[in-house]
């Protein structure tokens, strides 16, 4: 089949990936030289740990897929590191211990470590917290590297095509399949039409697919430079526990009944996260924003508070800051949506809405996509 696929992101691209490897042929247009969404402002991480029971087997699907897709295509930068979730306080420890013993901890590779084995897991830790959850099916892979890497490996089986700087304007129906028009003219025919648009909800997702049920997340996130030695695992506080659901349970309630965050931290939805990249330099954030319109600039103070919770679980000061950023990602409003597909007709599917999973998940969500089209 001939598949045009809009949109240049993670979502776009894992589409194209399943499609290729089918033997399908696909044109993808991007309106930028390069994706510079949420596909490029994030962690890079294959997050499996806090994900709801519901959607942990596509999750572990998909970070089966992006192992495979690392021995294939080394750019993207697959690394298996786990991760680590530092506790610090005893209520904090019990949500660790009822996650170490829970249902699935087997198929997230849950391990509960006192803080002696924490340190000889990720020997950069060498501040204050009492024990860690090590997650052992987390993963890494390079964000900002990984979708030319991808693109490179598909065009070289001749049936991928890419046009940067290229805007869908328009998707005419013609009965047996659908006829894209770009912002030059160009008209691309294709079997099926798969938009992934992103927090772009108008223009032309708005023509297509209506008002769709998802929101616009805002985070803001910062890198540092190279910190000098290696960061083993990706690590996280306890307030992640509050961002993820597979950590509910009374343990948690109890948490958030006994211990509230820092005025910061619940002013900005705030979680930490951490993860090294290859160049040696960390990644940290995050927050969450949900009211729009949004600022167009970033707020210091939740910049200050992950500096100082990182400074505190590694027992040093960071490395100097070289960049901030801040990022926005679609979310379905539907809590047990794990993302948003929408008909728009016979030919012409619209998807988005994986609400700051589209790294996690992007590959088995396009598997799914086309396992669901049957093709």
């Amino acid at each position: 089949m001939r598949l045009v696929i809009i949109g240049g992101g993670i979502l776009g691209t894992a589409h194209a990936w399943t499609a290729i490897a089918r033997g399908h042929s696909v044109i993808q247009l991007e309106r930028e030289r390069e994706a510079r969404g949420a596909t490029v402002r994030n962690f890079g991480l294959v997050w499996v740990s806090g994900r709801a029971p519901g959607e942990l087997p596509l999750t572990l699907r998909s970070r089966e897929m992006w192992e495979e897709i690392g021995g294939r295509v080394s750019g993207v930068g697959f690394r298996p590191a786990g991760s680590l979730t530092l506790v610090r306080n005893p209520a904090e420890l019990a949500v660790a211990e009822a996650a170490a013993a829970g249902p699935t901890a087997d198929q997230r590779g849950f391990r509960l470590l006192d803080a002696d084995e924490v340190r000889a897991v990720n020997p950069a830790l060498r501040g204050k917290f009492i024990a860690g959850l090590h997650c052992t099916t987390d993963a890494a892979v390079e964000s900002r590297q990984a979708l030319p890497a991808l693109r490179a490996h598909m065009a070289a089986t001749g049936r991928y095509t890419f046009h940067e700087a290229t805007e869908a304007r328009s998707v005419i129906d013609t009965g047996a399949g659908a006829i894209v028009v770009d912002d030059q003219g160009r008209r691309h025919e294709a079997d099926l039409v798969i938009h992934c648009p992103g927090a772009a909800h108008s223009g032309l997702t708005r023509e297509l697919a209506g008002e769709l049920p998802v929101r616009r997340v805002r985070l803001q996130m910062m890198q540092t430079a190279p910190l000098g030695e290696p960061l083993t695992t990706a690590i996280a506080d306890a307030d992640s526990f509050r961002y993820y659901p597979g950590f509910a349970g009374p343990e948690l309630d109890s948490l958030a009944a006994e211990q509230s965050q820092t005025a910061i931290a619940a002013e900005h939805k705030m979680q930490l996260l951490c993860v090294q990249r290859l160049h040696g330099g960390l990644t940290i954030g995050d927050t969450h924003e949900y009211d729009e319109p949004f600022t167009f600039d970033v707020d210091e103070a939740p910049y200050d508070h992950v500096t100082e919770v990182t400074e505190e679980l590694l027992g040093r000061k960071l490395p100097r800051v070289v960049r901030r950023w801040a990022g926005v990602y679609s979310q379905s409003l539907d809590p047990n949506a794990i993302v948003t597909r929408v008909k728009a007709d016979d030919h012409v599917w619209v998807v988005t809405g994986p609400g700051g999973r589209g790294m996690t998940l992007g590959p088995a969500i396009g598997e799914e996509t086309i396992d669901l089209l049957g093709i």
